[in-house]
């Protein structure tokens, strides 16, 4: 009974730290693209999250099967408390010191290096084709596909709002809400279109990219920023799909932490909202701010490339991870729009690559230690 609390706590930990790192990337373009504020943005993911993870019962069992560890390693070890801690609390370690650095990492891939780890602590015979097919190639694959998906969808949108007549405008924010639209000269400077008034460069660095024209009669700003809040929404809930049951496959592989699917799905789900709550705002930064920079369109395509190959991903019980997707969906744009920070973008694929083998470590570290002291 010792063991399977120790279990919950670690996994109600992991959800807090999956939370701090994970919640925001859903609406990260609606924070980069002013669309919405970082409070208002937080909120919106922290209930589309908090839906998707209920909705996980019904909608992502598939995933619960395959992080339970059953497969991969023999499955006395994958229900043994000790085994599960190990895992549970090597993601943790690993989750939540990239939070505290800024760098979004995947809780996927972290517990993946988890079950790798500790299965190798315990001497266990790990099933490396199962690794490979069912962990390793999603990982590897889906953000490639997500970076391609979002290289193709947005020149064919660009094209699209190009015909409707929708144009892109600078303008500046001024008294009372109202937006003032800016010319841009030859010289790099910027002015007031009304009135010929020079911009300060602190004035230049509160303009704001918006569209200018009208969709079936409707302002197409208006349309489009519905659009992405919604797409946003959507990657939020998709998160909450297909994060929810890899972490709650712990507690579901002991059957002495009475729990029900559905509890344990809430008790995760809210550790995750807290998680965001309270510990995003490194995160967020890096994904809003310095992969890319994105207006209210780029931002609406990435975000609609990640929630529907992420939502495909938990219907089908796919191990990829909502990071790889959305950061691949960000790459791609950076890559389109040439407005990519590569400096940044190398960081994160570099902790990618940290990451697998970290949290291996950490795991086998804590599984050696906890047989050490029994």
């Amino acid at each position: 009974m010792e063991s399977a609390v120790w279990l919950l706590l670690t996994v109600v930990f992991l959800a807090y730290a999956n939370g701090a790192n994970d919640n925001f990337k859903g609406v990260a373009t609606l924070f980069g693209s002013r669309t919405m504020s970082y409070r208002t943005a937080l909120w919106w993911t922290t209930v589309t999250t908090l839906a998707g993870s209920c909705a996980a019962v019904w909608v992502s069992q598939g995933l619960v099967k395959v992080f339970s560890g059953a497969g991969l390693v023999p499955e006395a070890l994958a229900q043994a408390p000790t085994f599960l801690t190990a895992v549970g609390f090597g993601a943790t370690l690993t989750v939540m010191l990239a939070t505290l650095t800024g760098v979004p990492i995947s809780t996927t891939h972290a517990l993946t290096g988890s079950l790798l780890g500790a299965g190798l602590a315990a001497a266990a015979p790990v099933n490396l084709p199962v690794l490979g097919q069912k962990f390793f190639l999603p990982l590897a694959v889906s953000p490639i596909v997500s970076m391609g998906m979002t290289s193709v969808l947005y020149p064919i949108f660009r094209v699209l709002r190009r015909r409707l007549g929708v144009v892109r405008q600078m303008c500046l924010c001024v008294d009372g809400g109202l937006l003032a639209p800016v010319r841009l000269q030859p010289d790099g400077t910027a002015v007031l279109q009304a009135t010929g008034v020079l911009l300060t460069i602190g004035q230049m660095q509160d303009c704001t990219e918006r569209y200018h024209g009208r969709v079936l009669g409707i302002d197409s700003q208006w349309v489009l920023d519905r659009l992405h809040i919604i797409s946003a929404g959507a990657v939020s809930i998709a998160r909450g799909l297909n994060d929810t049951p890899k972490i709650v496959a712990l507690l579901m592989a002991v059957s002495a932490t009475h729990l029900n699917l559905m509890t344990g799905m809430m008790l995760i789900g809210i550790a995750m909202a807290l998680g965001g709550l309270l510990h995003a705002r490194r995160v967020a930064t890096t994904m809003s701010q310095r992969i890319t920079a994105m207006n209210h369109g780029q931002g609406f395509t990435a975000n609609l490339a990640t929630a529907m190959l992420v939502l495909v991903a938990s219907r089908w019980g796919l191990s990829v991870s909502t990071t790889h997707v959305a950061c691949g969906s960000l790459f791609g744009l950076g890559a389109v729009t040439r407005q990519g920070h590569w400096k940044t973008i190398r960081t994160i694929l570099q902790a990618w690559v940290v990451t697998l083998p970290a949290a291996a470590v950490s795991a086998a570290g804590i599984y050696w230690m906890v047989q050490w002291v029994r």
